[in-house]
């Protein structure tokens, strides 16, 4: 393995990551004949590729490469095709905020006192996010170096499986309005360019709501030369050094099925052959530690044997921030994510939902907001659906870093992770200025037939300052002073890095 990037393939990555989700046009759920349990797999294996981490930029990858060579995929997770349903758009929250052990999201808490989430499923993360997709930024793909030609190529390669026009129904139309008249212009109606002003987007979503992922895109993969093994957790890649004081080369790796049986899988000897860490920026980051590649300080004292003593693995570690305020509605809503979008400066996004199945996880926030609120007309706000919705704010490219620490030698232990949220007072202030873009959408006057005109602003601020919707600490002004709102009330957009 070049422990360098791989070049021929990151504009295939560009766009597959713009997958926030995307998603496929099949009606059926996919029967891969190369998907099997990791308790299958032989005790030794050779493969031209081996990719750890079946996730939002493994799966493509995968099927690409199996066009011409022999292709292992190894993931942690299961497959999302077991229980389909459980994914539908009306299960978001429930999928999302599921703690049983075999959870398509792993929940965690960051040092910084943040719920966040780790994909454990083929798919990653695409199989249980809010499904909205987009274009990278014209000005990333030119900086990144990437052929521009190729990239709308690898575009429409994804498209063409996993896409759907986003509908626009009631409540996501008063957002769009009222972020037009919040000033967020142009208006620059359905398009899946990333520009500022305010857009209608993509979706992961088919008509019936039924949710498609990136596991989808193994479609594409040729099933003679490519095979799946799910819940298989790589420990270490293997690496030898031909000549002394030459440069280690990673020749396989060890990983463990469901039984904690082990199994080893190497690399041909073809001089293109290669291993690729795919398992997402804190499964990545964890396994070449656990494999000797890291910081010194910190694998020597856990007694990993330092492969290569390099302090930059674990470090710039970076979570794009979400901000937002919950608004109950006297009029009904429909159940919607991500459609509608307003980009300010290619840094704020303002984005709503509506209409999300709460109660069986939070049956308990009804009276909780009544006690705020002491309004007895929305005692029904909570109780089976949301009625109502919320209007989010995400500050994308944050400047604020922040680093990954080994707890143990344990590969199914979450490290530690700190992202440093607003640490940069730039990213502060773009949050800001995002709450204030929401709070001018909630008081315009398309969206005024959404919200109680008996409940102001600074209420639904007073509401969401309550709310445990992480573990920081609050402040005596936390719903007073926006700059305070936004460092009390953070939580994650599902895209750290």
């Amino acid at each position: 393995m070049d422990l360098g990037s791989m070049g021929f393939l990151k504009v295939l990555l560009v766009a597959v990551y713009a997958l926030d989700p995307y998603f496929s046009h099949a009606e059926t759920v996919p029967n891969y004949s190369f998907v099997h349990e990791s308790t299958t797999a032989p005790p030794v294996s050779y493969h031209d590729y081996i990719v750890v981490g079946g996730g939002t930029a493994g799966c493509p990858l995968a099927a690409t490469l199996s066009e011409t060579a022999n292709v292992l995929v190894l993931e942690r997770g299961g497959s999302p095709y077991r229980k389909p349903g459980k994914t539908d758009k009306g299960n978001f929250l429930l999928t999302l905020l599921d703690p049983s052990p075999d959870s398509y999201a792993q929940i965690f808490i960051t040092e910084d006192g943040v719920y966040n989430h780790r994909a454990r499923v083929l798919g990653g993360g695409t199989v249980f996010n809010a499904g909205f997709y987009s274009h990278a930024e014209t000005e990333f793909v030119k900086e990144s170096g990437l052929d521009e030609a190729l990239v709308n190529d690898a575009y429409q390669w994804v498209e063409n499986k996993v896409v759907f026009k986003a509908p626009l129904l009631q409540w996501q139309t008063a957002v769009r309005d009222g972020l037009l008249e919040a000033g967020v212009l142009p208006y620059n109606g359905f398009t899946n360019e990333h520009i500022n002003g305010t857009k209608i987007g993509s979706t992961i979503f088919d008509m019936n709501d039924h949710r498609h992922s990136a596991a989808d895109l193994l479609e594409y993969a040729d099933p003679k030369n490519i095979i799946v093994y799910l819940h298989a957790t790589v420990t270490k890649i293997l690496f030898t050094t031909q000549t002394v004081g030459s440069r280690p080369r990673a020749i396989g790796v060890i990983y463990e099925d469901a039984m904690g049986e082990k199994h080893t899988a190497y690399l041909t000897n073809d001089s293109k052959s290669e291993i690729i860490v795919s398992a997402g920026a804190i499964g990545s980051s964890q396994l070449l530690m656990l494999s000797g590649i890291g910081p010194r300080s910190q694998l020597e004292p856990l007694g990993i044997k330092v492969v290569i003593d390099q302090p930059m693995v674990g470090r710039g570690m970076a979570d794009n921030t979400l901000n937002g305020v919950f608004i109950p509605s006297p009029n009904p809503v429909e159940l919607s994510l991500l459609s509608t979008v307003g980009i300010s400066l290619l840094v704020n996004y303002i984005e709503a939902g509506s209409g999300l199945n709460l109660a069986p996880s939070f049956g308990w926030i009804s009276k909780f907001l009544l006690s705020i609120l002491d309004q007895t007309t929305i005692g029904s706000f909570f109780d089976t659906r949301l009625n109502g919705g919320i209007i989010l704010q995400k500050v994308a490219r944050p400047l604020s870093t922040g680093h990954l620490e080994l707890r143990s030698t344990d590969p199914n232990e979450t490290p530690k992770v700190r992202f440093n949220y607003f640490q940069e007072p730039e990213d502060l202030r773009n949050c800001v200025q995002g709450m204030k873009t929401i709070i001018n959408v909630v008081n315009s006057k398309a969206f005024s037939k959404f919200r109680y005109q008996t409940i102001s602003t600074q209420q639904l601020l007073n509401v969401v300052a309550a709310l445990p919707l992480n573990q920081r600490p609050r402040h005596i002004d936390t719903a007073s002073s926006l700059e305070q709102f936004c460092n009390d009330t953070v939580m994650t957009f599902l895209l750290f890095q």
